[in-house]
């Protein structure tokens, strides 16, 4: 049997729907949290990992960033699916009667109207949504609540609350990842990821930026994390629009290779939007 798709578990989370998007024939497998899909990616326990990268709302998602960058896997391919969050408890209860919430720390950032409606619940992280509607759903306390998706809401027999529940229509980007990079396999919406390191002086990151600007390519998304090992340090983590093949991109990386201590590409990959 070929190696499984990967997924942050349990059964139900967004990352499991976009899995079958990107994977509709493969066996598709959950696993205990976004650090075990990438360890099981790096080690070839499983064929390929999905997960989160980016929220329409809530931003980039810096574990996804990091395990990318700390695993040295790269980016195949990537989706958007539209969220839709809701509110869910073991029971019907009035919302003044929550005391619980539990979610993935993106979905706390989606729905701020909803939790600032909950002034005394305590927000208890989860490593994904639908861990949250599973762990609320085990505990039968109807004062703790999950917010969760609504496949997630369905499969562990929760009551809904309150529907549609983030501030705006979101949506989140989420990419396959795996321990090598598809040159050859992108198409005209080709995607090139790459991190970059720059020298801690003025200028620095307009001088690595620059050359994409002048030469007429989309920085499509530019996200800052800090170097762990090296306090008040940063790396970049950037997309440009284009292929690393193509000459302008790849004269422009060049250049920004020259222009900062170090360049490593993430993945090549065609955009989802």
């Amino acid at each position: 049997m070929n190696p499984p798709v990967a997924y942050p578990g349990p059964p139900g989370t967004h990352t499991a729907a976009a899995a079958a998007a990107l994977f509709p024939s493969a066996p598709r497998v959950p696993l205990g949290g976004f650090r075990a899909v990438a360890e099981a990616v790096a080690a070839a326990d499983a064929a390929f990992g999905v997960l989160p990268i980016e929220s329409s709302i809530a931003g980039a998602v810096a574990e996804t960033h990091d395990l990318l960058y700390e695993r040295s896997l790269s980016i195949v391919a990537e989706t958007v699916l539209p969220i839709r969050h809701a509110l869910a408890a073991p029971a019907v209860v009035p919302l003044e009667e929550i005391r619980v919430v539990r979610s993935h720390p993106a979905a706390f950032e989606q729905c701020r109207n909803l939790l600032a409606r909950l002034p005394n619940a305590q927000l208890v992280p989860a490593a994904t949504t639908a861990e949250a509607a599973q762990l609320v759903a085990e505990a039968g306390d109807p004062h703790a609540a999950a917010i969760a998706g609504e496949e997630a809401v369905r499969l562990y027999g929760l009551s809904t609350l309150v529907d549609d529940a983030a501030d705006a229509p979101a949506f989140t980007r989420f990419v396959s990842i795996a321990p090598f990079t598809r040159v050859a396999a992108a198409g005209p919406n080709a995607r090139t990821a790459f991190t970059f390191v720059t020298d801690h002086r003025p200028g620095a990151l307009h001088a690595a930026i620059e050359p994409f600007a002048r030469a007429g390519l989309d920085l499509v998304r530019l996200v800052s994390r800090p170097l762990p090992a090296t306090p008040w340090s940063y790396r970049f983590d950037a997309v440009v629009a284009g292929h690393p093949l193509d000459p302008t991109v790849r004269l422009a990386l060049r250049e920004v290779t020259a222009a900062t201590r170090a360049l490593r590409v993430l993945g090549v990959y065609e955009g989802a939007a």
